[in-house]
């Protein structure tokens, strides 16, 4: 490990909203299963620098589910257990950006 104990800190938000909020939220679309799948992921890959933290509301509650991973201070959208996968492999092993999932500021 690095001398910095965590390279990578993936922030999950795990916000819930009551049901019928208009602005909607991240856990009603799955955020806690599919963060507590990159959570065993994590662990599976080998990725003992990258710390996958549970959030409060982001403030994309439309977009979501969302994450940010710093110290990029990259923004995703994710739906699915693949785009997980895609988000692990390509941004925390690779060191790219997942282009079609990434966020921009002005969403």
């Amino acid at each position: 490990m690095s001398e910095h104990f965590y390279q990578s800190h993936v922030f999950v938000c795990q916000n819930e909203r009551p049901d019928g909020h208009p602005r909607g939220c991240c856990q009603a679309k799955g955020a806690t299963r599919l963060r507590n799948y990159m959570k065993v992921r994590v662990k599976e890959l080998g990725l003992p620098a990258t710390r996958i933290n549970t959030a409060g509301c982001l403030d994309r509650c439309e977009l979501g589910p969302v994450m940010v991973i710093y110290p990029q201070g990259t923004w995703y959208r994710y739906e699915s257990q693949d785009d997980i996968e895609e988000i692990l492999q390509t941004h925390l092993i690779e060191g790219k950006i997942v282009e079609r999932l990434q966020l921009q500021p002005d969403q």
